[in-house]
């Protein structure tokens, strides 16, 4: 005869799995669901009871009276559409691999109704989505999070892309030694911030582009005295290595809300004229500040500092160059 903690353990497991508002479960069913799983003393009284045992360990069981009393799983750790969000968001991040995605979210699907679950096959549409290939990102991040927590190095090589598109490791496959600080993440990539002993200096690497890492027993390299991860984030500007510096950028006054975004509330900005306003603003700069720049068409542009200036304007040179080819 099975052991009445395994039949309240079988009603519970029923009720988590196939019941939810829309779907309550007659005590007849569950008597008829307890017999076939070869509870044989399972009847309406002991259902009874074992439904408030569970309820007062906690368990919402909600008794909807009607001709029979239906039940059903009331509050769950995760509502319905707090799944659905964390279901877009898998789908949306380019770091999970579609492989990945789809086992995560078939995880995600037990936390609730095998019927509800039925809803969490969304079909969320993101333009020109490009899916990681990497299988072992969610290895990367646990052992960067230990790493992080234990305050020691790990080794890796970091890969690119060979002129026929065989991804490679970089450098003839060097290793990498790094101390990690903390995890970034920058226009839908993963990023680890950290102490490079190569570049003698805080970087950062793209977590999907890591590859054999390994865990050492090696005490990191401390932060820089009155280094803030915040502020470091914010100046190596989308994540690309480039040269910290102050900019002040001339911008027509229909782009402030861009660069509130970009560079948040406290930016200094001062009205220049009736039509524009400047703002100075802390960033890397690279290419790819510029590339920022000159999606705006024009309605934006460099003023300062003198030698970022003309950075920008040879950038603009070349590229008109290039254009003509």
């Amino acid at each position: 005869m099975k052991s009445i903690k395994s039949r309240l353990l079988t009603l519970l497991n029923l009720l988590i799995h196939e019941t939810d508002e829309e779907n309550p479960i007659t005590v007849t069913e569950i008597t008829y669901r307890l017999n076939a799983e070869g509870f044989s003393t399972a009847d309406r009284k002991t259902i009874y009871k074992d439904i408030e045992i569970l309820q007062a360990h906690g368990i919402d069981i909600i008794c909807n009276r009607k001709i029979q009393n239906q039940y059903f799983i009331g509050s769950r750790e995760f509502d319905l559409a707090e799944l659905a969000l964390l279901v877009d968001a898998v789908q949306a991040a380019k770091f999970i691999s579609t492989k990945r995605s789809q086992t995560l979210i078939k995880k995600l699907s037990t936390l609730t109704s095998v019927h509800q679950a039925d809803k969490l096959n969304r079909s969320l549409y993101v333009e020109k989505q490009v899916k990681s290939v990497n299988e072992k990102v969610l290895y990367t991040v646990d052992l960067l999070h230990t790493a992080i927590n234990s305050g020691v190095k790990i080794t890796f090589q970091y890969l690119e892309y060979s002129v026929n598109k065989r991804k490679i490791p970089k450098h003839g496959g060097k290793v990498y030694s790094f101390s990690p600080y903390a995890l970034l993440w920058n226009n839908d990539n993963y990023y680890a911030l950290g102490y490079s002993n190569s570049h003698d200096k805080v970087i950062t690497f793209r977590i999907d582009r890591v590859t054999t890492p390994i865990l050492t027993e090696v005490k990191a390299v401390p932060k820089p005295k009155g280094f803030r991860i915040e502020e470091y984030s914010k100046s190596v500007f989308q994540m690309f290595d480039g040269e910290p510096q102050t900019v002040t950028l001339r911008c027509e006054n229909a782009l402030m809300q861009s660069v509130i975004e970009r560079f948040g509330e406290k930016t200094k900005t001062a009205v220049d004229g009736s039509e524009h306003f400047t703002a100075e603003v802390d960033v890397s700069v690279s290419n790819t500040f510029f590339g920022w720049i000159v999606g705006f068409g024009g309605r934006m542009t460099v003023i300062a500092p003198q030698d970022v200036k003309k950075r920008y304007s040879d950038t603009l040179h070349l590229m008109y160059k290039n254009s003509l080819k």
